[in-house]
């Protein structure tokens, strides 16, 4: 007798239908599994065989052919053993086995017959409702995750037993419930923007890339306060949309990095690799493939602190996700894309002791070492970074100076006006996001932010007036602007003026937008136009 089941299998995170068929027929006591199934698939027999003499099925009298459709597709992992046990059971005339391979069955099977959770199961939930399939049996540990996905009804077990009942129609099992999709409200954030105290061209500029998804590069000594400055990224970013988190929740549940109690990430992520990550942990790899820190990353921030400490080989893996927002892995038999659109925030110091530029003249490299050190950051993967700024040192005294809200325009001598909150800045980088909204819903541009702007979207949106085509021109020619430099001018000076709810580009946002970047000015004629003292 024969019978099939459904489950999937990912790559990447996309879901492909596998059918499970089992031939059973009596004989001597052998169970073989066939499709390209890997070690970790093969050995479900034993899961499967030990969790049905749980429930009193023996199989020593049965000959069991498991094949896993398609054949040419590669298995791996404990996901298939709840579908496998369920086509046994059918083919062996246990259960029905009408509507079986029009359910999604995804699990993993305890020697006592425990269904225990699995990787991916968002993900796969996603692809099975966008196939059509209407009903999957998932674990009751995935069942916050499961009960994200719109558009399937999805049931939740805790054991073996528990699905056999419901097939037989005895005991229903418990749905997983749905959440609403609406727009997500971020979690209360343990750090604040309004920490940040001094530092207002550093902030002027995490406000520059939050408002159209630029990535920024901080040079500064040490203790200038690049680190607190990168963790409160996320917290000036926009609320997530539903399918945001539906994306990031995706990622982590392939990654294996969601709790049993925890259903849909509702803050954006804040990914911080060490600097001797390689290059499959960044960008993702391995066997079977997981998505690397780019990708952790999606819709929210990447901080990369110490970036020239990074091994080369592992920095220019970045260049394609930065400017492609994904990362493909090829394999033998299979290409795997995983989304890696970020924020990328990386510091950098000005030398290898860290103090150039010191008023105190602490440096001790030499102008060469210090020419060395700052080579050592290539000049493709810098062109992709938007902004690029430097941070001074702290001054101590500002530190200590006491916090006054401004009143009337002014605050009490010697004190410092009282920095703005996350909240505040958020405000004002979720008026400019509804402004590149606003275009890519009225047909005028093709990308969701302005930091993705292509040539086309640029020659219609972002090119300056008379004054800033002025100062632009008079830009490249003095700085020597790469292409890809002077596409990311025209792409800042555009949040710019969204910033200031301009429908026009002028000749402060592009002299703002020039003088953020510091590595072309270094290498250029100096200091940022003349207009951008009045920016």
């Amino acid at each position: 007798m024969q019978a099939t089941a459904l489950t999937f299998s990912l790559l990447g995170l996309d879901a492909h239908p596998i059918r499970v068929e089992v031939d059973s027929g009596r004989g001597p006591s052998f169970f073989q599994m066939v499709g390209l199934a890997e070690a970790s698939v093969r050995e479900s027999r034993v899961r499967v065989r030990a969790a049905l003499q749980q429930l009193g099925v023996e199989l020593d009298e049965y000959v069991i052919t498991v094949n896993l459709a398609p054949a040419d597709l590669k298995k791996s992992g404990g996901a298939y053993d709840l579908a496998i046990a369920i086509a046994a059971l059918a083919a062996l005339g246990k259960i029905p086995a009408e509507g079986l391979d029009r359910t999604g069955l995804l699990g993993e099977l305890s020697l006592s017959g425990a269904v225990r959770p699995v990787r991916g199961v968002l993900p796969a939930l996603r692809g099975a409702a966008a196939l059509g399939i209407a009903r999957a049996i998932v674990p009751q540990g995935n069942a916050r995750e499961a009960a994200s996905v719109p558009g399937i009804d999805v049931l939740i077990a805790e054991h073996l037993g528990q699905v056999i009942a419901h097939l037989r129609g005895d005991t229903p099992l418990p749905g997983a419930g749905s959440v609403s999709t609406t727009p997500v409200e971020p979690s209360a954030a343990a750090v604040d923007l309004a920490e940040v105290r001094g530092q207002h061209g550093a902030r002027r500029a995490l406000e520059i890339a939050a408002a159209g998804a630029h990535n920024l590069i901080m040079m500064g000594p040490p203790g200038s306060g690049k680190t607190m400055l990168a963790r409160r990224l996320p917290t000036i970013m926009p609320p997530m949309s539903y399918e945001e988190a539906l994306d990031i929740t995706a990622i982590h549940s392939v990654a294996g990095l969601l709790s049993p109690d925890r259903g849909l990430v509702t803050t954006r992520p804040f990914r911080a690799p060490h600097h001797t990550v390689s290059s499959a942990g960044l960008v993702g790899g391995g066997d079977p493939i997981r998505p690397g820190e780019v990708s952790l990353a999606h819709h929210g921030c990447l901080f990369l602190d110490e970036l020239l400490e990074f091994r080369r080989g592992v920095l220019e893996a970045l260049r394609e996700p930065l400017e492609e927002g994904t990362v493909a892995l090829c394999r033998a038999r299979a290409r795997v894309v995983f989304p890696a659109r970020p924020i990328l925030v990386a510091a950098i110091n000005p030398c290898p002791c860290g103090f150039h530029g010191d008023r105190r003249d602490r440096c001790v490299c030499s102008v060469d070492r210090v020419r060395a050190y700052r080579a050592r950051l290539s000049g493709p993967l810098l062109d992709r970074i938007d902004l690029q700024i430097a941070l001074p040192p702290v001054d101590v005294a500002h530190l200590c100076a006491p916090e006054s809200a401004p009143r009337d325009g002014r605050s009490p001598r010697g004190a410092a006006h009282a920095p703005e909150s996350s909240a505040a800045v958020r405000a004002r980088v979720v008026a400019a996001r509804a402004a590149q909204r606003a275009r890519r819903e009225a047909g005028e541009v093709a990308a969701a932010h302005n930091a993705e702007l292509g040539p086309r979207d640029l020659a219609r949106v972002a090119m300056p007036d008379a004054s800033g085509a002025r100062v632009l021109s008079s830009a490249v020619e003095r700085l020597g602007l790469s292409a890809r430099a002077y596409t990311k001018v025209l792409r800042v000076a555009r949040t710019l003026a969204d910033m200031d709810g301009s429908d026009a580009v002028r000749a402060a946002h592009v002299a703002e937008a020039i003088g953020a970047r510091l590595f072309d000015r270094e290498a250029g004629s100096g200091p940022p136009p003349a207009a951008a003292a009045g920016a």
